[in-house]
C-alpha cells in the first residue's frame, strides 16, 4: 500500500466552513472526496508540525481539525528532516520564510513517503519548484515523494 503525507491544508479544507468562493468550494468537495473514497487505498501519515499547525487558531475550529487526525500514525520531525528542511531553504527550492513548508517536504522524504498531499500551490505544489526541490532531495540521497493535491490523487490505488 502506498504511503500518504498529508500537509494541513488538506485537513484545513476538510472542516472549513463551505466557502462561497467557486474555486475554493470545488476544492473543499474534491478533499471531501478524496477522504470518504479513497483516503483507505492509502496508508495515511501526519506529522507533529500537521498537529501543531491545526491545533492553532480558532479553539472550535481547531477542536474538529484534531478530531479528523486522532486516529492517524504521526511521523516524528527528525534531525535528518531538519538538515534537509534547511538544505531546501539554502538551495532556494523554498524561500527562507516558508520554514514550516520546506518542513512538510523534509518529514514527507526523510519518512520515505510516496507522496505528499497538499493544497499549498505556492511553496508546495507548485511547477515552478517541484523539480528545485525533487533535486535537492535526490541530492541528499532520498527519493522525493510526489507532491500532489486530492486532486491529483484522486484516481491513484
Amino acid at each position: 500500500m502506498k504511503s500518504v503525507y498529508i500537509e494541513s491544508s488538506v485537513i484545513s479544507y476538510m472542516t472549513a466552513r463551505p466557502s462561497r468562493d467557486v474555486v475554493t468550494s470545488a476544492r473543499q468537495a474534491v478533499t471531501i472526496e478524496w477522504w470518504d473514497t479513497y483516503k483507505n487505498t492509502f496508508e495515511i501519515f501526519v506529522s507533529e508540525l500537521v498537529i501543531n499547525e491545526i491545533g492553532s487558531g480558532n479553539a472550535e475550529a481547531a477542536q474538529k481539525r484534531l478530531l479528523l487526525v486522532e486516529n492517524i500514525p504521526i511521523l516524528e520531525t527528525t534531525k535528518n528532516a531538519t538538515k534537509l528542511a534547511k538544505l531546501l531553504i539554502e538551495e532556494n527550492a523554498v524561500p527562507e520564510s516558508c520554514t514550516e513548508d520546506a518542513l512538510h517536504i523534509s518529514i514527507a522524504a526523510v519518512q520515505r513517503m510516496n507522496f505528499l498531499l497538499t493544497w499549498n500551490f505556492k511553496h508546495i505544489n507548485n511547477a515552478n519548484t517541484r523539480d528545485k526541490i525533487s533535486k535537492v532531495i535526490e541530492q541528499a540521497r532520498l527519493q522525493s515523494p510526489i507532491l500532489c493535491s486530492p486532486e491529483e490523487l484522486i484516481h491513484e490505488k
